[in-house]
């Protein structure tokens, strides 16, 4: 899966623009939002976005859901590290478990999440570079 902020923005930006919003607004979590190509969902009207960390990731997907006005009945799942996070965990916590893993990995901070729809449940985790893909910080730094 491509993500086109990731390929218009080299890694030194990315990581250069999270750090910076992190030390201007330290009680909020950066997210970049893209919807999966193949994904049946409306578009985003933006896909940056700076909530607070003690944000659910319950809360921020019922957020997104009224962004595009999505049906009740529609299924809607993020995908964090090739993997879905527990909706009880805060967007804070979510993002500082991104970041070791991320630095772990020599990769890109500002938290990726990418929104599919999709029936095919994921555990949380601290997986990093996967082999073959292309999700959430699993592209090596240039």
């Amino acid at each position: 899966m491509k993500f086109q902020y990731k390929e218009d923005h080299p890694f030194e930006y990315r990581k250069k623009e999270g750090e910076k919003i992190r030390k201007k607004y330290p009680d909020r979590v950066p997210v970049i939002v893209e919807k999966a190509p193949k994904a049946r969902v409306p578009d985003l009207d933006k896909r940056k976005y700076l909530v607070p960390s003690d944000l659910t990731v319950g809360q921020f997907y019922f957020l997104i859901r009224k962004r595009i006005h999505l049906r009740p009945e529609d299924a809607l799942f993020f995908f964090v590290n090739n993997t879905i996070p527990p909706t009880s965990a805060t967007m804070g916590q979510l993002y500082e478990v991104m970041v070791v893993v991320t630095m772990q990995c020599s990769l890109a901070p500002p938290a990726r999440v990418p929104v599919c729809v999709d029936n095919t449940p994921g555990k949380w985790g601290k997986r990093c570079c996967l082999s073959g893909s292309s999700y959430i910080w699993q592209q090596k730094a240039p």
